[in-house]
């Protein structure tokens, strides 16, 4: 579940091919992978592939490619965002409080609890409690988003325009060689003429 079974560079090698060999254009691959790992700096837990895909969709991005670019945020990288990212927030905000990657979860874990509960006393009539999700909320939640929006912006960013190159090398390296397949199959030397074939015509 947390590490993969042919290992992350594996994996890294796997998810380049599949983005390089998407049949699209360059800079819409470029601008999924953007909304993907734009997408991945989010505290939205569990949904960073609809709102990748979505994103995607409104800024006319490949689809899949930002679903792919998703993977950005994996379970060995998802603890160093989520703490840098707390900690941009709350030092934009003004809010000095002591982090560490597992005082971050516990707090994600009470707040959904609390969240389960409140929901159930929906239909039990127990008491609500949101004094504890206001500060919640407040402290990590809200600084976690801005760090993440700002953070996600820069290296979303970053991966657009190093994906740019590297797509559309690879698929000119890749229709080079379809062509000289082609051309092996067909008797004819690639960049030559064959049988029957006078080149462009003039314009008339």
């Amino acid at each position: 579940m947390v590490y993969p079974s042919g290992g992350f560079r594996r994996a890294i090698q796997y998810l380049r091919l599949r983005l390089t060999r998407l049949p699209d254009g360059p800079h819409r691959i470029a601008r999924g992978v953007f909304a993907g790992v734009f997408m991945s700096f989010t505290p939205f837990f569990g949904i960073h592939f609809l709102l990748a895909a979505g994103l995607a969709w409104a800024i006319r991005g490949n689809i899949l490619a930002a679903m792919l670019a998703t993977f950005v945020g994996n379970p060995l990288t998802t603890p160093f965002i989520a703490l840098t990212s707390v900690e941009f927030g709350q030092w934009l905000m003004g809010i000095e409080k002591p982090l560490s990657v597992l005082s971050i979860v516990a707090a994600f874990s009470h707040a959904g609890a609390e969240l389960w509960q409140n929901f159930r006393a929906i239909f039990t009539g127990d008491p609500t409690r949101w004094a504890s999700l206001k500060d919640f909320f407040d402290t990590f939640f809200l600084p976690y988003l801005i760090g993440g929006l700002l953070s996600g912006l820069l290296i979303g960013l970053l991966c657009y325009w190093g994906t740019i190159p590297l797509v559309g090398a690879y698929q000119r390296l890749r229709a080079g060689k379809l062509r000289e397949r082609i051309a092996r199959r067909g008797g004819i030397a690639p960049g030559r003429a064959g049988p029957g074939d006078d080149g462009p015509s003039a314009p008339g």
